[in-house]
Protein backbone atom coordinates (compact mmCIF):
# COMPACT_ATOMS: atom_id res chain seq x y z
CA UNK A 1 0.00 0.00 0.00
CA UNK A 2 1.35 3.61 -0.97
CA UNK A 3 1.53 5.85 2.13
CA UNK A 4 -0.85 8.58 2.46
CA UNK A 5 0.31 12.13 2.16
CA UNK A 6 -1.18 14.71 4.93
CA UNK A 7 -2.00 18.29 4.20
CA UNK A 8 -3.01 19.82 7.34
CA UNK A 9 -4.45 23.81 7.08
CA UNK A 10 -5.03 26.30 10.52
CA UNK A 11 -3.86 29.07 11.67
CA UNK A 12 0.24 29.89 12.20
CA UNK A 13 0.88 30.31 15.69
CA UNK A 14 3.78 31.31 17.42
CA UNK A 15 3.15 29.42 21.09
CA UNK A 16 4.27 31.61 24.34
CA UNK A 17 4.22 28.98 27.05
CA UNK A 18 4.09 30.35 30.62
CA UNK A 19 3.95 28.32 33.47
CA UNK A 20 1.66 30.20 36.38
CA UNK A 21 1.54 29.75 40.07
CA UNK A 22 -1.66 31.69 40.57
CA UNK A 23 -5.44 30.84 38.45
CA UNK A 24 -6.52 34.55 39.54
CA UNK A 25 -4.54 35.94 36.71
CA UNK A 26 -6.75 34.16 34.09
CA UNK A 27 -9.91 35.96 35.73
CA UNK A 28 -8.06 39.26 35.39
CA UNK A 29 -7.65 38.34 31.53
CA UNK A 30 -11.43 36.99 31.83
CA UNK A 31 -9.78 34.18 30.32
CA UNK A 32 -12.06 30.62 31.58
CA UNK A 33 -9.95 27.85 32.99
CA UNK A 34 -9.00 25.55 30.21
CA UNK A 35 -10.35 27.67 27.26
CA UNK A 36 -9.37 28.98 24.28
CA UNK A 37 -10.28 32.88 23.82
CA UNK A 38 -9.18 35.11 20.72
CA UNK A 39 -7.73 38.61 22.11
CA UNK A 40 -6.64 41.66 20.11
CA UNK A 41 -2.85 42.48 19.09
CA UNK A 42 -3.16 45.05 21.76
CA UNK A 43 -4.30 42.72 24.72
CA UNK A 44 -2.26 40.00 23.28
CA UNK A 45 0.87 42.59 23.95
CA UNK A 46 -0.32 43.64 27.27
CA UNK A 47 -0.46 39.65 28.46
CA UNK A 48 3.01 39.35 27.39
CA UNK A 49 4.02 42.19 29.24
CA UNK A 50 2.19 41.44 32.11
CA UNK A 51 3.52 37.35 32.45
CA UNK A 52 7.04 38.67 31.99
CA UNK A 53 6.93 40.85 35.18
CA UNK A 54 6.74 37.69 36.69
CA UNK A 55 7.43 34.67 35.27
CA UNK A 56 9.89 33.19 32.01
CA UNK A 57 8.46 31.60 29.20
CA UNK A 58 9.48 29.59 26.02
CA UNK A 59 8.04 30.01 22.65
CA UNK A 60 7.49 27.45 20.18
CA UNK A 61 6.00 27.21 16.58
CA UNK A 62 1.81 26.30 17.48
CA UNK A 63 -1.23 25.90 16.72
CA UNK A 64 -3.52 22.87 16.84
CA UNK A 65 -3.00 21.51 13.25
CA UNK A 66 0.39 22.70 13.07
CA UNK A 67 1.55 20.29 16.00
CA UNK A 68 -0.16 17.59 14.15
CA UNK A 69 1.32 18.21 11.01
CA UNK A 70 4.60 18.51 12.49
CA UNK A 71 3.91 15.33 14.70
CA UNK A 72 2.68 13.26 11.05
CA UNK A 73 6.45 14.59 9.77
CA UNK A 74 8.50 13.34 13.14
CA UNK A 75 6.60 10.05 12.38
CA UNK A 76 8.04 10.37 8.36
CA UNK A 77 4.32 10.62 6.99
CA UNK A 78 4.87 13.23 3.75
CA UNK A 79 3.45 16.51 5.60
CA UNK A 80 2.31 19.98 4.62
CA UNK A 81 0.93 22.98 6.32
CA UNK A 82 -0.83 25.95 4.53
CA UNK A 83 -1.24 29.08 6.34
CA UNK A 84 -0.65 32.63 6.03
CA UNK A 85 1.84 34.30 8.51
CA UNK A 86 3.07 38.12 8.51
CA UNK A 87 6.34 39.47 7.00
CA UNK A 88 8.38 39.59 10.35
CA UNK A 89 10.64 38.11 12.96
CA UNK A 90 7.76 35.79 14.63
CA UNK A 91 6.34 34.53 10.87
CA UNK A 92 9.99 33.83 10.15
CA UNK A 93 10.50 31.66 13.20
CA UNK A 94 7.40 29.56 12.27
CA UNK A 95 8.04 28.58 8.90
CA UNK A 96 11.70 28.18 9.97
CA UNK A 97 10.25 25.68 12.23
CA UNK A 98 7.95 23.81 10.35
CA UNK A 99 11.07 23.16 7.88
CA UNK A 100 13.24 21.75 10.94
CA UNK A 101 10.52 19.53 11.43
CA UNK A 102 10.25 18.28 8.07
CA UNK A 103 6.95 19.76 7.15
CA UNK A 104 6.30 21.29 3.73
CA UNK A 105 5.31 25.08 4.44
CA UNK A 106 3.01 26.81 2.55
CA UNK A 107 3.08 29.98 4.28
CA UNK A 108 1.34 32.90 2.29
CA UNK A 109 2.03 36.32 3.33
CA UNK A 110 0.39 39.53 4.71
CA UNK A 111 1.21 43.12 6.31
CA UNK A 112 -0.31 42.32 9.16
CA UNK A 113 1.81 40.63 12.18
CA UNK A 114 1.65 37.03 12.56
CA UNK A 115 -0.37 34.91 15.00
CA UNK A 116 0.44 33.92 18.51
CA UNK A 117 -0.71 32.48 21.66
CA UNK A 118 -0.52 33.08 25.22
CA UNK A 119 -0.46 29.77 26.68
CA UNK A 120 -1.39 29.74 30.72
CA UNK A 121 -0.27 26.42 32.62
CA UNK A 122 -1.46 26.44 35.86
CA UNK A 123 -0.19 24.44 38.36
CA UNK A 124 -2.85 21.28 38.18
CA UNK A 125 -1.31 21.30 34.36
CA UNK A 126 -4.52 22.55 32.48
CA UNK A 127 -4.27 25.23 29.81
CA UNK A 128 -5.20 28.65 29.05
CA UNK A 129 -4.80 29.97 25.63
CA UNK A 130 -5.21 33.76 25.04
CA UNK A 131 -5.02 33.93 21.03
CA UNK A 132 -4.17 36.71 18.64
CA UNK A 133 -4.97 34.88 14.99
CA UNK A 134 -3.08 38.16 13.15
CA UNK A 135 -2.25 37.45 9.97
CA UNK A 136 -3.77 33.85 9.89
CA UNK A 137 -6.86 35.27 10.47
CA UNK A 138 -6.80 36.83 6.99
CA UNK A 139 -6.55 33.16 5.21
CA UNK A 140 -9.60 33.78 2.47
CA UNK A 141 -11.75 32.09 0.09
CA UNK A 142 -9.44 33.93 -2.54
CA UNK A 143 -6.70 32.44 -1.40
CA UNK A 144 -7.92 28.76 -1.74
CA UNK A 145 -6.35 27.19 -5.41
CA UNK A 146 -7.07 23.47 -6.52
CA UNK A 147 -3.05 23.96 -6.87
CA UNK A 148 -2.32 23.92 -3.15
CA UNK A 149 -4.22 20.55 -3.14
CA UNK A 150 -2.10 18.52 -5.82
CA UNK A 151 -0.20 15.74 -4.96
CA UNK A 152 -1.90 15.34 -1.17
CA UNK A 153 -4.36 12.30 -0.08
CA UNK A 154 -5.85 13.36 3.21
CA UNK A 155 -6.55 16.93 4.30
CA UNK A 156 -6.25 17.59 8.24
CA UNK A 157 -8.65 20.72 9.32
CA UNK A 158 -8.43 22.19 12.72
CA UNK A 159 -12.00 23.03 14.33
CA UNK A 160 -11.12 26.81 15.09
CA UNK A 161 -11.38 27.83 11.77
CA UNK A 162 -14.83 27.53 11.55
CA UNK A 163 -14.87 30.99 12.38
CA UNK A 164 -13.71 31.14 8.83
CA UNK A 165 -16.71 29.33 7.12
CA UNK A 166 -16.26 30.67 3.74
CA UNK A 167 -12.82 29.93 3.60
CA UNK A 168 -13.27 26.41 5.22
CA UNK A 169 -15.92 25.40 2.79
CA UNK A 170 -13.87 26.35 -0.06
CA UNK A 171 -10.57 24.35 1.35
CA UNK A 172 -12.63 21.28 2.09
CA UNK A 173 -14.70 21.65 -1.67
CA UNK A 174 -11.40 22.20 -3.32
CA UNK A 175 -9.71 19.39 -1.71
CA UNK A 176 -12.70 16.86 -2.13
CA UNK A 177 -12.94 17.78 -5.83
CA UNK A 178 -9.06 16.03 -6.05
CA UNK A 179 -10.39 13.11 -4.15
CA UNK A 180 -9.30 13.86 -0.43
CA UNK A 181 -10.32 12.25 2.40
CA UNK A 182 -11.35 15.50 4.85
CA UNK A 183 -10.27 15.15 9.08
CA UNK A 184 -11.18 17.35 11.41
CA UNK A 185 -10.16 17.85 15.13
CA UNK A 186 -12.81 19.73 17.02
CA UNK A 187 -10.60 22.16 18.65
CA UNK A 188 -12.38 23.42 21.55
CA UNK A 189 -15.75 22.59 23.65
CA UNK A 190 -16.49 26.33 23.46
CA UNK A 191 -15.83 27.00 19.98
CA UNK A 192 -17.97 23.74 19.21
CA UNK A 193 -20.96 24.75 21.82
CA UNK A 194 -20.55 28.66 19.07
CA UNK A 195 -21.22 26.38 16.40
CA UNK A 196 -22.51 23.28 16.77
CA UNK A 197 -25.56 23.33 13.90
CA UNK A 198 -22.38 24.05 11.09
CA UNK A 199 -20.33 21.48 12.75
CA UNK A 200 -22.77 19.04 12.58
CA UNK A 201 -23.64 19.53 8.82
CA UNK A 202 -19.70 19.88 8.09
CA UNK A 203 -19.73 16.21 9.48
CA UNK A 204 -22.25 14.80 8.04
CA UNK A 205 -21.76 16.47 4.43
CA UNK A 206 -18.48 16.37 4.08
CA UNK A 207 -15.75 15.03 6.94
CA UNK A 208 -14.75 11.47 6.84
CA UNK A 209 -12.18 11.30 10.51
CA UNK A 210 -13.58 13.47 13.14
CA UNK A 211 -11.40 13.93 16.61
CA UNK A 212 -13.05 14.87 20.17
CA UNK A 213 -12.08 15.00 23.64
CA UNK A 214 -15.27 14.12 26.25
CA UNK A 215 -16.42 18.04 26.54
CA UNK A 216 -16.26 18.64 22.93
CA UNK A 217 -18.07 15.23 21.95
CA UNK A 218 -20.72 16.01 24.34
CA UNK A 219 -20.85 20.35 23.30
CA UNK A 220 -21.62 18.87 19.40
CA UNK A 221 -24.08 16.13 20.08
CA UNK A 222 -25.11 16.29 24.70
CA UNK A 223 -24.41 12.98 25.00
CA UNK A 224 -21.74 10.96 27.44
CA UNK A 225 -19.08 9.81 25.76
CA UNK A 226 -20.00 6.24 24.63
CA UNK A 227 -23.42 7.41 23.58
CA UNK A 228 -21.78 10.66 21.20
CA UNK A 229 -19.26 7.96 19.76
CA UNK A 230 -22.00 6.40 18.72
CA UNK A 231 -23.37 9.32 16.83
CA UNK A 232 -20.35 11.19 15.83
CA UNK A 233 -19.77 7.39 13.74
CA UNK A 234 -23.16 7.88 12.15
CA UNK A 235 -22.01 11.16 10.62
CA UNK A 236 -18.69 9.95 9.47
CA UNK A 237 -16.36 7.38 8.72
CA UNK A 238 -14.23 7.32 11.08
CA UNK A 239 -15.06 8.64 14.89
CA UNK A 240 -12.51 9.17 18.14
CA UNK A 241 -13.66 10.24 21.64
CA UNK A 242 -10.94 10.71 23.79
CA UNK A 243 -11.73 10.45 27.11
CA UNK A 244 -8.47 11.76 29.24
CA UNK A 245 -6.81 9.71 31.74
CA UNK A 246 -9.31 6.47 30.74
CA UNK A 247 -8.09 6.39 27.13
CA UNK A 248 -10.16 6.86 23.76
CA UNK A 249 -12.88 4.99 21.73
CA UNK A 250 -12.56 4.83 17.62
CA UNK A 251 -15.77 3.73 15.76
CA UNK A 252 -15.85 3.06 12.36
CA UNK A 253 -19.03 1.71 11.28
CA UNK A 254 -19.56 -1.00 13.97
CA UNK A 255 -16.31 -1.72 14.24
CA UNK A 256 -15.50 -0.17 17.78
CA UNK A 257 -11.58 0.26 19.50
CA UNK A 258 -11.14 1.01 23.24
CA UNK A 259 -8.03 2.46 23.59
CA UNK A 260 -6.24 1.84 27.02
CA UNK A 261 -4.88 5.05 28.75
CA UNK A 262 -0.45 4.91 29.20
CA UNK A 263 0.88 5.79 32.51
CA UNK A 264 2.54 9.43 32.37
CA UNK A 265 4.01 12.00 34.95
CA UNK A 266 1.70 15.10 33.47
CA UNK A 267 3.49 18.59 33.10
CA UNK A 268 2.15 20.12 30.80
CA UNK A 269 -1.04 19.03 28.46
CA UNK A 270 -0.74 21.44 25.55
CA UNK A 271 -0.06 19.53 22.58
CA UNK A 272 -1.91 16.43 23.88
CA UNK A 273 -4.71 15.96 21.54
CA UNK A 274 -3.13 17.24 18.20
CA UNK A 275 -0.01 14.47 19.21
CA UNK A 276 -2.78 11.90 19.47
CA UNK A 277 -4.04 13.12 16.29
CA UNK A 278 -0.73 13.12 14.76
CA UNK A 279 -0.12 9.17 15.76
CA UNK A 280 -3.68 7.93 14.91
CA UNK A 281 -3.44 9.53 11.36
CA UNK A 282 0.76 8.42 10.88
CA UNK A 283 -1.31 5.01 11.58
CA UNK A 284 -3.92 5.12 9.13
CA UNK A 285 -1.62 6.69 6.45
CA UNK A 286 0.24 3.25 6.63
CA UNK A 287 -2.91 0.88 6.77
CA UNK A 288 -2.99 0.00 10.34
CA UNK A 289 -6.09 -1.11 12.01
CA UNK A 290 -8.25 0.96 14.34
CA UNK A 291 -7.07 -0.59 17.41
CA UNK A 292 -3.23 0.18 16.11
CA UNK A 293 -3.97 3.53 15.13
CA UNK A 294 -5.38 4.64 18.11
CA UNK A 295 -2.96 3.10 20.51
CA UNK A 296 -0.09 4.75 18.50
CA UNK A 297 -2.34 7.92 19.39
CA UNK A 298 -1.82 7.22 22.71
CA UNK A 299 1.80 6.63 22.88
CA UNK A 300 2.68 10.30 21.49
CA UNK A 301 0.51 12.07 23.34
CA UNK A 302 1.71 10.17 27.08
CA UNK A 303 4.87 11.50 26.03
CA UNK A 304 3.84 15.13 25.13
CA UNK A 305 2.40 15.86 27.96
CA UNK A 306 5.40 15.08 29.75
CA UNK A 307 7.49 17.91 28.57
CA UNK A 308 6.42 21.98 28.68
CA UNK A 309 4.53 22.60 24.93
CA UNK A 310 3.91 20.21 22.30
CA UNK A 311 7.35 20.26 21.11
CA UNK A 312 9.70 17.10 22.10
CA UNK A 313 13.40 16.48 21.75
CA UNK A 314 15.04 13.35 19.70
CA UNK A 315 15.52 10.99 22.88
CA UNK A 316 11.51 11.21 23.61
CA UNK A 317 11.04 10.54 19.58
CA UNK A 318 13.23 7.33 20.16
CA UNK A 319 11.33 6.09 22.97
CA UNK A 320 8.01 6.95 20.84
CA UNK A 321 9.84 4.91 17.98
CA UNK A 322 10.44 1.68 20.33
CA UNK A 323 6.92 1.58 21.98
CA UNK A 324 5.28 2.17 18.61
CA UNK A 325 7.90 -0.47 16.97
CA UNK A 326 6.61 -3.01 19.95
CA UNK A 327 3.10 -2.77 18.74
CA UNK A 328 1.39 -5.73 17.07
Amino acid sequence: MTQKKILGIGSALTDILTQIDDDNILAQWNLPKGSMTYVDAATSVKIGESLAKRYSNQMAAGGSAANTISGLAKMNIEAGFLSKIGNDEVGRFFENEMVSTHVKPIMLKSETPSGRVQAFVSTDSERTFATCLGASAELSASDITPSLFEGWDIFYVEGYLVANPSMLDKAIATAKAKGMEIAIDMASYNVVEENRDYLTRLIKENIDIVFANEAEAKALTGLEPEEALHQIASMCKIAVVKVGAKGAYVQQGDEIASIDPLESHVIDTTGAGDMWAAGFLAGYAKGENLKKCGTMGAIIAANVIEVMGAKMDEARWEKIYEAIGKLQ
